[in-house]
């Protein structure tokens, strides 16, 4: 159950950071101030699904790897935000879009490819 907690509130936080991203574009800060406040309460989900998920590899050999797949987790949720908050501020974001992709990949590839209880077999 908590694997598909977990996933849901990912694609969810996938979506409303598209949404908010896009409000910013169009220049609607209000709006997309708001999507980006739901999206913070989105990300307190991803981290307490991940939490309860990582307690699962304790004892594990793969608990190394669950460890650097929740940093890199981390590190894409915060990415994420610099890119929004920079956006907000009129400053360069290309460095916290590089670091995005680099850390949801590496999340993306651990989670569903190497750590039992992916998807992917």
């Amino acid at each position: 159950m908590n694997t598909h907690l977990h996933v849901t509130s990912w694609v969810l936080a996938f979506i409303l950071f598209a949404v908010a991203y896009i409000l910013h574009k169009q220049g609607k800060a209000k709006g997309a101030k708001i999507v980006q406040m739901i999206l913070r309460l989105d990300y307190l989900l991803i981290l307490y699904s991940g939490g309860a998920l990582l307690v699962n590899y304790f004892n594990s050999p793969m608990m190394g790897e669950a460890i650097f797949k929740g940093i890199a987790g981390i590190w894409a949720v915060l990415a994420m935000e610099m890119i929004l908050v920079k956006m907000s501020r009129r400053e360069p974001t290309k460095s916290w879009w590089i670091q995005a992709i680099i850390a949801v990949l590496i999340t993306i590839i651990l989670g569903f490819g190497r750590l039992p209880g992916g998807f992917l077999p």
